[in-house]
């Protein structure tokens, strides 16, 4: 598939594998919006491709594809992808249809969960084989059609968005919406039966918008989203490749195995790549404010600012615990008290939620 798109790109670039190099982030999503199987590609594909046969790479930008050029490539995907499926002896074809062969070996509990997720069934308790019970809260609607995709039969290809080089917030949400997680806590609900209910993203066209499981079925759909040991589900094409020649020269971080080569150089064009901390990797992908206590909203003073439990180190370390530098005035009301000389003293050496812990 990726050598497909790439071609493609290409030779609308008018250049060749010899004289141009693409580059593609793919992230495979395994699920669907009712936490069904549905495996599908999301892919960030450069608009255009670099000139890789002179010294500095050159990025020649192409235009947007058309509907006619995006219906003969998903036709061309679809008759590729056959092909393939079928040199490994996952698909038999006869003279009217197509279909699955699976190995001897298949058969097992998890192929039969596997199944009944793809095929929006019950796959286990006594309404095991049945469809899963849905909501239809709104009205249904017809079927309209959505610029910038292409259909063929039964593969679907989107590339109707587009982000400029110069709209990276734009480009952070479309990258946290292709690698979100399959769950969304804020959709899940549990009903007065001791049911899961779950709202979909977007209704269907039926009007579906929320589905109903037990929670064991719950437990079985989620088991049958586990991708297989080994797996990995983001992967980088073309000159994002971690060997790729051009990776240096044309990502922010300049590390590749064509870095040697450019530390010579007089003047580096892109900036240095500046490493996220712990602190703002938590709240960013998260949201978890690990600088301000959950109990108080207190924070936690950065390096070089009064501490707010300072004389508290040395009695706190007698007995095992030691308070982090900055501790909200939470923690230090919890966990000490002050005798009648004046002197604080620890109550408790527990481990604590927020900025004391054990040594």
């Amino acid at each position: 598939m990726r050598n497909t798109i790439s071609a493609q790109v290409l030779r609308k670039a008018r250049l060749t594998r010899a004289t141009g190099a693409t580059g593609a982030v793919t992230l495979i999503q395994r699920f669907g919006s009712a936490l069904n199987l549905n495996i599908h590609f999301h892919m960030l594909v450069l608009d255009g491709a670099y000139l890789s046969d002179t010294g500095e790479p050159r990025f020649r930008r192409i235009a947007a594809p058309r509907a006619a050029e995006l219906q003969a490539l998903v036709e061309r995907l679809a008759e590729r992808i056959g092909r393939s499926l079928e040199r490994q002896g996952l698909l038999v074809r006869d003279a009217e249809n197509d279909f699955l062969e699976f190995g001897p070996e298949a058969g097992g509990t998890m192929d039969d969960l596997i199944g009944h997720s793809i095929t929006y069934r019950v796959a286990v308790g006594p309404r095991a084989g049945q469809k899963v019970f849905a909501l239809q809260t709104v009205p249904a609607r017809a079927a309209e059609p959505r610029p910038g995709v292409a259909q063929w039969a039964g593969f679907s290809l989107h590339a109707g968005l587009g982000v400029e080089a110069d709209q990276r917030a734009k480009l952070e949400r479309l990258a946290r919406y292709v690698s979100r997680p399959p769950v969304a806590v804020e959709r899940l609900a549990l009903t007065a039966q001791g049911q899961v209910r779950y709202r979909l993203k977007t209704p269907y066209r039926d009007g579906t918008t929320h589905i109903v499981l037990e929670p064991l079925d719950f437990i079985a759909r989620l088991a049958a989203l586990v991708p297989p040991p080994r797996a990995h589900l983001t992967r980088y094409h073309g000159v994002f490749a971690p060997h790729a020649a051009l990776r240096a020269a044309v990502t922010p971080a300049g590390r590749g195995s064509g870095a040697h080569r450019r530390a010579g150089t007089a003047e580096n064009s892109t900036p240095r790549h500046v490493a996220m901390t712990w602190t703002r990797r938590l709240q960013r992908v998260f949201n978890i404010e690990i600088e301000q206590c959950v109990r108080c909203g207190g924070g936690r003073p950065s390096a070089g600012e009064p501490r707010q439990n300072d004389g508290l180190a040395d009695t706190v370390r007698a007995r095992g615990t030691r308070i982090l530098a900055g501790a909200p005035l939470c923690t230090v009301r919890r966990y000490t008290r002050r005798q009648p000389n004046g002197r604080l003293s620890v109550i408790s050496a527990r481990y604590t939620r927020g900025w004391a812990e054990r040594r």
